[in-house]
């Protein structure tokens, strides 16, 4: 019952992000354009529910040129191929404004598992365990407020099927508060290489 009530939630709040956060989107866009050449959007193929794939939307913060399907801490030297804008857009979470359209385009969801690259085998296999494939990607997601980029693949995807579990209102609601204090405090975000206990590597989204 709730998952039907989520998708509707989803549609209305949004729509009316879409809307109030307008301003936002146009500022971003010139700044963009000002700051480097190439599109305004980033598109990259993501898994979507029952392991479908779907293209997510990003405000553009690299090059054009940067290698694509490549974690951000797989790069060598990733600083160099973010752009000045980039830089604060991804520090702040605000290059993943766009995915509103991907809500309302029912590809993902508010609050879920965050997509997984199509390549991230790994991740995607160990999601599989806990039946985390089998519901819409979020915006945010339970692993998000607890750890991020921080987290190696096993204990993220054990937070994701911990959200699939218990899925509720009241955690979605935890979810989106924690996500707001996260995203303020730049809290869990690295670039670079990140390496993990037990050779287990996560990645950047």
């Amino acid at each position: 019952m709730y998952v039907n009530i989520k998708r509707f939630i989803d549609i209305i709040l949004s729509a009316i992000g879409l809307i109030i956060l307008s301003p936002v989107f146009i500022i971003i866009v010139l700044a963009i354009k000002l700051d480097s050449k190439g599109p305004i959007l980033f598109k990259q193929k993501r898994v979507g529910i029952n392991k479908s794939h779907f293209y997510i939307l990003k405000f553009r913060t690299m090059r054009i040129d940067t290698p694509k399907d490549t974690p951000t801490h797989l790069l060598e030297n990733p600083d160099q191929w973010i752009t000045k804008v980039g830089k604060f857009l991804r520090k702040s979470s605000q290059d993943e404004l766009p995915q509103i359209i991907n809500i309302l385009k029912g590809e993902m969801s508010i609050i879920g598992p965050r997509p997984a690259l199509w390549n991230q085998y790994d991740l995607i296999e160990e999601r599989e365990k806990y039946n985390a494939n089998s519901v819409l990607p979020g915006l945010t997601g339970w692993a998000q407020v607890n750890g991020r980029d921080e987290l190696p693949i096993p204990l993220k995807a054990k937070l994701d099927g911990d959200y699939v579990r218990d899925i509720s209102l009241s955690l979605d609601i935890k979810c989106f508060i924690l996500t707001i204090t996260s995203v303020l405090s730049s809290k869990g975000v690295k670039e670079g290489t990140v390496e993990y206990p037990n050779s287990q590597k996560g990645y950047i989204q």
